[in-house]
């Protein structure tokens, strides 16, 4: 056999198990697709400002934008992973890529707040796709001798692409003409790339049996529900804090700096993904219950510098505060999908990585909507002050949930 033939999967292969001569550059390629769909995500980020001074609406309402992205995601979620699981990633993919595309649409051209929820909601249901169908297809192409290395790439294609999206708007609308419409533009093109990966990517067909309904609140298989709990137990808080962080953190910014640049909103921003991806790399070979642990303490240590930030006037405990959350949201996103793909078969791994998901994203979605209504009401440093003392409190709880386990565990999942 050639290589040539040896790196695609053939089509009636079972999903999850592609030849093993598949090169470790298709694991990352596989990868791509995820980062592109978070590069969209996130790259509003920055461009909030000027559609608050273009169309006007409160620091509560644009929360509510930013809402119903997780609105869309976690509607995503109760079918993308079981649809995945049982018809293959690609069918999942393509359309999610196709509805990412339209969502720079319209967001390049929206004037209100309805096409800014449009295009939120458009977006949301894109990315959780990708979170469930695309990140089991990197755990598929890498087969079951480089599991761990698939979490780390997902894991970091995720908050790689997060944080590329608001550096890039930051950057393009405050240099070339159209803010609003010119990352939208460019994200369109890497989205394209996308699809090109997608269509070629070697991934076989779904094995195993089907759903029984393809609408249902995803879980994990009969044995995994620990694992699935100490994972979320972290995570939850983690991508609580950088939801804040991207909500709220330009007002925060504005406050502190009285700039609103475009550029250094971005920044943060990248500035945050960016620990939450190198912080992966460099924990990668602890055992998974350690990691979870040092991710339950940056969040902790986060929301302590986000107050030090709010009441001292200070950028720098800010950037702290930044830094800190997105070492803490992907500690606790790579300790949950490690686990998770050390015992989930593949069959089961996209529905796994959406209720994964869900446990994250309910709370994220929940409690900056809180913060940004209570700082219109109090004052952004109450407001700021009072998210971070429960934020804080529900991270030191998952740490002590992953701890207490660690002390009864053998060992078996290191």
């Amino acid at each position: 056999m050639s290589h040539a033939r040896t790196i695609r999967a053939p089509e009636d292969a079972p999903e999850g198990a592609p030849p093993a001569a598949v090169p470790t550059r298709w694991i990352w390629l596989a990868a791509w697709p995820v980062t592109a769909v978070f590069v969209l995500s996130n790259a509003a980020t920055p461009l909030y400002v000027l559609w608050q001074r273009d169309i006007g609406f409160s620091k509560g309402t644009l929360t509510v934008v930013f809402a119903f992205y997780i609105v869309g995601l976690l509607g995503s979620l109760l079918v993308s992973g079981v649809l995945s699981d049982r018809f293959g990633r690609r069918p999942v993919l393509l359309p999610a890529l196709a509805l990412a595309l339209a969502a720079c649409g319209v967001f390049a051209t929206a004037d209100t707040v309805a096409a800014l929820i449009a295009a939120r909601l458009m977006t949301g249901v894109a990315v959780g796709a990708a979170v469930s169908a695309g990140m089991a297809a990197v755990t598929d192409v890498a087969g079951p001798s480089r599991r761990r290395l698939a979490a780390l790439l997902a894991s970091s294609a995720m908050v790689f692409g997060a944080g590329l999206g608001p550096l890039l708007s930051g950057v393009l609308s405050e240099t070339l003409p159209a803010p609003t419409a010119t990352v939208f533009a460019v994200e369109a093109v890497l989205l394209a790339t996308a699809v090109v990966v997608v269509l070629r990517m070697p991934a076989g067909r779904p094995s195993g049996p089907a759903a029984r309904s393809w609408i249902r609140v995803p879980r994990v298989p009969r044995g995994s529900g620990m694992r699935l709990v100490l994972g979320i137990a972290v995570f939850a808080p983690g991508i609580t804090a950088t939801s804040f962080v991207l909500s709220l953190g330009p007002s925060l910014l504005s406050g502190l700096l009285g700039t609103g640049n475009r550029i250094v909103a971005g920044g943060m921003a990248f500035v945050m993904f960016a620990a939450a991806t190198g912080v992966q790399f460099a924990v990668q070979r602890l055992p998974r219950r350690a990691v979870l642990l040092a991710g339950a303490a940056a969040t902790t240590a986060a929301m302590a510098a986000l107050v030090g930030a709010v009441h001292g006037g200070s950028v720098a405990a800010l950037a702290a505060s930044a830094v800190l959350a997105g070492a803490g949201q992907g500690m606790g996103q790579l300790g949950g999908l490690s686990l998770l793909n050390s015992a989930v078969p593949p069959r089961r791994l996209a529905e796994a990585n959406a209720a994964f998901n869900i446990g994250g994203y309910v709370p994220a979605g929940l409690l900056p909507v809180t913060a940004g209504y209570l700082s219109d009401a109090v004052g952004l440093t109450a407001g700021a002050t009072l998210f971070a003392a429960a934020l804080a409190a529900l991270a030191a709880t998952g740490g002590l949930v992953v701890l207490a386990a660690r002390r009864r565990a053998d060992g078996q999942d290191r």
